[in-house]
């Protein structure tokens, strides 16, 4: 019997009604196309989901990585987090500064410490430590993405949602998932949204793998990623309606925002309750899709 293997992949919700996304649906098609060859040739979905994160954050298309934006201090601090299914090991960072991939500094967190998540200038002095790129002159390094994303004041934000993420299952049954994002546009110094934190912004268990873009305060107060597994196991939800369901809980306190995932069966699912969500699904079954607004 075939073995099957599932991936997805977003490139963060809330995208501007009007604009041309063709580029970035381009991108994320290529990266599809490559994980789906990894993960066909059996290849980790903990590797594949790294790969495809580290390279939507090299791209500068999208508010994590290359393309994020200074804080009110002009300093760029990311955010990212891994998570492998089968073990439920995790690796976060956040405000992490000076180094290229985020999601990369996540991974030598789980690897290579006893701990789940590093920030600031621990996170950094990890980073140094695993070798991973710096880098060395952020004014020309990053590039900010043209997407509404300013932070207005302490209590009302507009959407951050260029976050990006990888969920996958691989030919041995197991699952992951991994988020990165550069968060709001004028954020408060040391802010941190729901992307590093493990079961808000990102999840893998041994029933499905998430990663969650959007408001990220209200991805945290509803522990969303995580929330879609307990749906599941505990509410015997249908895997689609636990996406639904725990989707609406973000906006039932007021947030919006989208989320990929893939089930222990391969099944992929997706939802967004804001204008739009960039991403990309394929599995062993042929499927194959990318998409922005519908």
């Amino acid at each position: 019997m075939a073995k099957i293997w599932s991936l997805a992949l977003h490139g963060g919700a809330g995208p501007i009604f009007g604009r041309n996304y063709a580029q970035e649906e381009a991108h994320i098609s290529g990266l599809l196309t490559e994980g789906a060859s990894r993960l066909a040739a059996g290849e980790a979905a903990l590797d594949v989901v790294e790969a495809m994160v580290t390279a939507l954050e090299a791209s500068g298309l999208y508010v994590a990585g290359r393309g994020a934006s200074p804080n009110t201090a002009g300093v760029w601090e990311l955010d990212a987090a891994i998570m492998d299914g089968r073990t439920r090991r995790a690796g976060a960072v956040g405000a992490l500064v000076g180094f290229e991939s985020p999601v990369q500094a996540a991974r030598a967190v789980m690897e290579r410490t006893p701990n789940v998540l590093l920030v600031g200038a621990g996170a950094a002095h990890l980073a140094a430590s695993a070798g991973l790129a710096r880098v060395e002159d952020p004014g020309s390094y990053y590039g900010a993405v043209a997407e509404d994303t300013v932070q207005e004041d302490a209590w009302q934000m507009r959407p951050n949602m260029g976050t990006v993420g990888a969920v996958a299952l691989d030919q041995y049954g197991d699952l992951a998932a991994a988020t990165s994002t550069g968060g709001v546009l004028s954020k408060t110094p040391g802010r941190i949204g729901d992307t590093p934190i493990i079961g808000a912004g990102t999840w893998a268990d041994e029933r499905c793998a998430v990663s969650c873009t959007g408001l990220g305060e209200y991805f945290i107060r509803a522990n969303a990623a995580a929330d879609v597994s307990a749906r599941v196991r505990y509410g015997n939800q249908p895997f689609e309606a636990a996406v639904r369901g725990a989707l609406d809980d973000v906006k039932r306190l007021g947030g919006n925002g989208g989320m990929i995932a893939v089930s222990a069966s391969g099944d992929l699912a997706w939802g967004f309750n804001s204008s739009g969500l960039k991403r990309g699904l394929a599995d062993s079954r042929g499927r194959f899709e990318v998409a922005t607004f519908l």
